[in-house]
């Protein structure tokens, strides 16, 4: 909509050329990350392992610097993988939030991508969980924390495309950017 690059599974993939990893061990690592955060009471909990690997704190860094180095050349759209925090110090920067009710995301798993409703119900679940962990681990915020955000945006109340007008129509008005 607003002809500026989109960045996602392509953070994954420059990670994995950085670190010399497949692909998949970058994506089953990054569903990995649990949910304590580095602080020192995390060796009291876990005194000889926190279930984490120095694998997945590679990943974050490899990620991290992508991230940065694209943020930094152009303008773009990143989602996910911590950016709201990886580019909380850039001023041209715009944290958005997409969100649905339970309810919306297990109707779309079943009839957008032809799930039965108990693996939509486990897949929301277990990607709800593995998103959380990760943003948490790393950012020690939750992924749709308001604090960390400047837009916050139910999508089932406009639809996909709706919702793609809408958050389109802000970054215009927000980054002064006329309509083409």
């Amino acid at each position: 909509i607003l002809g500026i690059d989109y960045y996602d599974r392509d953070i994954v993939e420059a990670a994995a050329k950085k670190l010399d990893l497949p692909v998949s061990v970058v994506k089953k690592e990054e569903e990995r990350a649990t949910l304590v955060p580095h602080n020192p009471f995390v060796r009291m909990c876990f005194p000889l392992d926190d279930g984490t690997s120095d694998t997945q704190d590679d990943i974050f860094a490899a990620q991290k610097n992508v991230i940065r180095q694209i943020a930094e050349q152009e303008t773009c759209i990143i989602v996910g993988r911590c950016a709201d925090f990886i580019l909380s110090d850039m001023p041209n920067s715009f944290h958005i939030f997409i969100y649905a009710p339970y309810k919306a995301r297990v109707y779309n798993s079943v009839h957008s991508l032809g799930l039965g409703e108990k693996e939509a119900r486990h897949m929301i679940h277990e990607v709800d969980k593995a998103r959380r962990s990760y943003h948490m681990r790393y950012a020690g915020y939750t992924p749709g924390d308001p604090r960390f955000k400047q837009l916050l945006i139910d999508s089932s109340f406009l639809g996909v495309d709706g919702t793609a007008e809408f958050l389109a129509e802000g970054v215009r008005k927000r980054f002064g950017i006329a309509r083409t």
